[in-house]
């Protein structure tokens, strides 16, 4: 059981962390100076990917689960699961456009900024709800005959980013990543 909950805190510790560099990518529009568009599209490319496909529909089950458990907690829930849509909805847009964006394709610097604004606000906002309300509650409340269902609900996948055996598709962005500063680097 905590080696879910443990892996999904390890998950979002690392969504957070590209939605950092998605973010300080932005800077550089304030700086006049031209974001790296490739960078970028990988990493939303990856986070349509794997959280997308499988680390949400892992979290669709356990909240049907703890929602048996607690059905106090239907509105928060409700709004995760929508906010799995809207997530998803936004990536795609926010996708398209960098793709353009790595094309050549005249893309205005606020229809970027705006889409990548929307992106992390969405993100951000429900990794924080699922740390602060629903992972406690998830912990406490659920057995381990749920987690059980919840392990085997979507086929294990490994993850071609952060996992052990990188998908060469990544491979820029890994090393990005690993010459960037971590969490406990950047300025409070």
């Amino acid at each position: 059981m905590f080696d879910i909950v443990a892996r999904w805190h390890a998950e979002h510790a690392n969504f957070s962390r590209l939605l950092d560099v998605l973010e300080r990518q932005l800077v550089a529009f304030q700086d006049d100076e031209r974001p790296d568009f490739e960078l970028m599209a990988s990493i939303v490319a990856y986070l349509r990917e794997f959280p997308d496909r499988y680390h949400h529909s892992r979290e669709d089950v356990a909240f049907e689960r703890l929602l048996a458990r607690d059905p106090d907690l239907r509105l928060p829930i409700n709004r995760l699961l929508q906010e799995h849509r809207a997530i998803a909805a936004a990536g795609d847009e926010l996708l398209s456009r960098l793709s353009d964006a790595v094309a050549g394709v005249l893309v205005s610097r606020a229809a970027v900024e705006s889409a990548v604004a929307l992106y992390t606000a969405y993100f951000r906002h429900h990794l924080a709800t699922e740390e602060r309300v629903i992972l406690p509650r998830a912990a406490r409340l659920l057995t381990a005959e749920d987690w059980s269902v919840i392990d085997r609900s979507v086929p294990a996948a490994l993850d071609p980013l952060f996992g052990d055996s990188p998908d060469d598709r990544y491979r820029a962005l890994r090393e990005h990543l690993s010459a960037a500063p971590g969490p406990s680097d950047r300025p409070a």
